[in-house]
């Protein structure tokens, strides 16, 4: 697992949901300062590697309609790759020297997004040269059209990674954040993106595998997208040892093999649920193991709100009656069911979830989350 290091960060700790939120703000307050003339201030997103950073700003691009491009400049070997190359140009006045813009940089008026990654991975040479860029938006003689915005992403100074630590000349040029893994943030984004449920629901129930060594969330996509295609991971341990450990720490696939060899790989998705079949039977083995697996039943449940709450059309009778019947599951404990009943009261009215609090049981359940 990781180990521990006083690592260094700038600005307020962070989920994605926050970050994302930060940054739409500035988006807008950025586009307003360029308005009205007043120099912009690029974003540094700081945190540990594979948690989603790059991700997310090319996320934030595609929503706002945005150009993206994005440079990483530990790749940079000579200043002619950030500044562009000198070339003869006839003026008015006679010839003179002028600098050539990088291929890299943008030619058109945005809205853009230039995402300088992992910036501290650079040579100190590289990134004294940036700060120009940062301060002025231009550099060497050029500059980046209009509408177009800097985000920066970076690894923490204090610890392992092999970053050069920005001064204070530097660091005074931005504005930071640094972003955390938060689990039920990705499950969110996993199960839209098709990964794989078994793996979601893993990650879900024990959120404490994800910050390790060579385990992030990137290197469990990873896992994840190779395992899909096992449909009985039980009978397949050997094969899925060796994806696990081509790019996740030891003790991440100990875990996972734990909870594949516990009958837990087959999860409760949320498409049974809704359609009333194929779950009673693992819901039962969760709760009848000894001890009951609430922490993977929770895991159930979460990925259930998730998914009702990505929904944008109403559920119909049939899906209802599912939810009513995992709701009112006999041994489903009660003060899970009560969280549950209260993320799906907070849904919005158009999915039509709460016609289900007709049911007695269930309007008890819901007269007592009122009460409390």
């Amino acid at each position: 697992m990781a180990k521990s290091f006083d690592y260094i960060t700038y600005g307020t700790t962070c989920d994605a949901g926050e970050v994302e939120r930060f940054m739409d703000h500035l988006w807008a307050s950025n586009q307003a300062l360029e308005d009205q003339g007043r120099p912009q201030t690029p974003l540094c997103i700081w945190g540990r590697h594979g948690i989603g950073k790059t991700d997310l700003v090319a996320a934030m691009a595609a929503r706002h309609g945005a150009a993206f491009v994005a440079i990483a400049p530990a790749q940079f070997e000579e200043m002619g790759d950030l500044m562009g190359m000198p070339v003869v140009r006839e003026t008015a006045d006679g010839a003179a020297t002028h600098m050539a813009p990088p291929a890299w940089v943008p030619r058109t008026d945005g809205p853009g997004i230039l995402l300088v990654d992992d910036v501290n991975r650079a040579d100190d040479r590289i990134l004294r040269g940036l700060m120009q860029l940062f301060q002025d938006f231009e550099l060497a003689g050029w500059s980046l059209p209009r509408r177009w915005q800097i985000v920066l992403t970076a690894n923490p100074d204090g610890g392992d990674y092999s970053v050069t630590p920005m001064d204070d000349a530097m660091l005074t040029r931005m504005l930071h954040v640094t972003m955390r893994f938060d689990a039920t943030r990705w499950a969110q984004w996993a199960d839209g993106a098709g990964i794989d449920p078994r793996g979601v629901a893993f990650v879900l129930a024990y959120p404490e595998v994800v910050s390790g060594e060579r385990t992030t969330p990137r290197t469990l996509v990873q896992f994840f997208e190779r395992i899909a295609g096992i449909d009985d991971l039980g009978a397949n341990l050997e094969l899925v040892t060796i994806l696990g450990e081509s790019c996740l720490d030891k003790a991440t696939v100990s875990a996972f093999l734990a909870y594949v060899q516990d009958g837990l790989g087959d999860v409760v998705t949320p498409e049974e649920v809704l359609s009333g079949k194929g779950y009673q039977a693992k819901l039962q083995r969760l709760l009848s193991a000894e001890p009951p697996r609430v922490d993977v039943l929770s895991a159930v449940c979460t990925r259930l709100a998730l998914h009702l709450g990505r929904r944008t059309k109403s559920l119909k009778k049939g899906e209802l009656e599912g939810l009513r019947g995992f709701l009112t599951f006999e041994g489903v404990p009660e003060d899970m069911r009560l969280a549950l009943a209260q993320q799906l009261s907070a849904l919005p009215a158009k999915l039509g979830v709460a016609k289900l609090f007709g049911d007695p049981t269930l309007a008890r359940l819901l007269l007592s989350l009122r009460i409390a």
